[in-house]
């Protein structure tokens, strides 16, 4: 009886092929895992936070027609604000290892503690006071700046780059 599909048709697999197909997918596991970095996914989480908040406070205060604020760090304030909730990893402020963004002066307070204004006011005409702020994970950076009309600019140091570059 011949089969269909020619002399190298199998019914199954050896339990060898097995041992190294799993062995190959270890390795390949192990190598993605080395490669991935919990902080700078909790940088990338604190970036969209904020501008999740930023979004939901601009929108926020045109459909009321107040100024809404967005409480950064451990601000605290009086009257509603909407708090930004940052990573166990993510800290304030830019490491003394790390430069300044290419054509900024140095930031009397924000380089520091990263934030210059931890509340930011947001207005119905969708102004804000302009303002950058420094977040970190002890290796990588990202230096966010506000403008007065609420443009946001975001950068972020890679280490394994030595550069800031646009988010």
């Amino acid at each position: 009886m011949t089969s269909d599909f020619g002399p190298f048709h199998q019914r199954g697999t050896s339990l060898l092929e097995l041992t190294v197909v799993m062995a190959v997918t270890a390795i390949l596991g192990a190598a993605s895992a080395l490669c991935l970095d919990g902080g700078s996914t909790e940088l990338t989480s604190a970036h969209q936070e904020i501008v999740g908040s930023l979004y939901q406070a601009f929108t926020l205060a045109r459909a009321r027609g107040t100024d809404v604020k967005v409480a950064l760090g451990k601000a605290t304030g009086v009257g509603e604000h909407l708090p930004v909730t940052l990573g166990r990893k993510v800290k304030w402020g830019k490491p003394n290892h790390i430069p300044l963004p290419p054509d900024m002066d140095a930031p009397s307070v924000a380089a520091k503690t990263g934030e210059a204004h931890p509340i930011i006011t947001v207005t119905p005409r969708h102004t804000t006071l302009a303002s950058v702020w420094f977040l970190n994970d002890g290796q990588e950076a990202l230096c966010m700046r506000l403008s007065g009309v609420g443009h946001l600019q975001v950068l972020r140091w890679r280490r394994d780059l030595k550069k800031w570059t646009r988010v």
